[in-house]
């Protein structure tokens, strides 16, 4: 019974994002952000759960306002409504005429991450339009391959799976342990790697995030051990015109003494600095702390 309900909400979902994307399509992306951040404001919370949202954004901000925590949440849907509008548009960020459109800081780094021969680890997460992250890394010429966990929702997976292969980055690769496999594979063939760190994993350790323990990944702090690799921190933010500042840091470099646990932490905490830079971006809706 319950997997039947979740068969029909999904399938509403799917029918719902598919007619939005017709309509989107023909409407071109400055309207069908606007019309779209709506259309989530309003149906969003009927998805997902209000109780979870507002639980994982009173443990990162407990001493902030109700009027603050509510401003997030309002940014948060407008934010992913305009991100799946910007899926309809998204290989136009590949063409010359939209270079403009993102802002980059530190792509000197890229630069000497391509030079230099060595792959890197790329460590973020789910900021605004985060595809744009892994499809500029690419673009700029480094041999890159991303993880991913494919969506619940099985209508709508295929096509985001396609999109992704064909303009964001090639090298998808699915979460688990075949994954974790790819990757290494990838890697020693010196290929760097895009994570997303900031999601509930089942095979992780707890690590303090935003003062509380989290099941988080250790793939990086592997990778650092295994092969001494550096790891470059890489963030998104969407401007009020709707253009993007790409921000590339430095690499971090660990010791291979340094245990799993003092690695993760430190990503913890470079994450949280992040996600507090404008909250209203990050994907609050994720039930972090499980």
């Amino acid at each position: 019974m319950i997997k039947l309900i979740n068969n029909t909400k999904y399938f509403l979902q799917f029918i719902i994002i598919s007619l939005l994307l017709l309509l989107f399509k023909l409407l071109g992306i400055k309207i069908s952000r606007f019309i779209s951040g709506k259309v989530f404001t309003f149906f969003g919370p009927f998805f997902r759960s209000k109780i979870v949202t507002l639980a994982n954004i009173n443990q990162a901000f407990p001493n902030e306002s109700q009027d603050f925590k509510k401003k997030i949440i309002s940014e948060m849907w407008v934010t992913y409504g305009k991100i799946l509008a910007e899926y309809n548009f998204i290989k136009n960020f590949r063409e010359e005429k939209f270079k403009k459109k993102i802002e980059v800081d530190g792509q000197l780094e890229l630069e000497k991450i391509k030079s230099s021969k060595h792959p890197v680890i790329f460590v973020s997460g789910h900021f605004d339009n985060f595809e744009l992250m892994a499809m500029h890394i690419e673009k700029s010429g480094i041999d890159l391959a991303t993880i991913y966990r494919p969506l619940n929702n099985k209508f709508l997976n295929p096509i985001m799976e396609n999109i992704r292969k064909k303009y964001i980055c090639k090298n998808q690769i699915k979460k688990g342990v075949s994954g974790t496999k790819d990757l290494l594979k990838h890697f020693k063939s010196g290929t760097s790697i895009a994570l997303m760190i900031d999601q509930r994993v089942s095979e992780g350790i707890k690590s303090k995030f935003f003062r509380k323990e989290a099941l988080t990944t250790t793939i990086p702090a592997q990778f650092v051990k295994k092969f001494n690799c550096k790891i470059v921190p890489i963030y998104i933010e969407r401007r009020k015109d709707d253009n993007f500042k790409l921000k590339i840091f430095k690499p971090l470099v660990f010791s291979k003494n340094e245990t799993l646990e003092a690695i993760t932490l430190s990503l913890n905490s470079i994450l949280e600095k992040m996600i507090i830079t404008n909250p209203g971006q990050w994907i609050w809706t994720h039930n972090r702390w499980k």
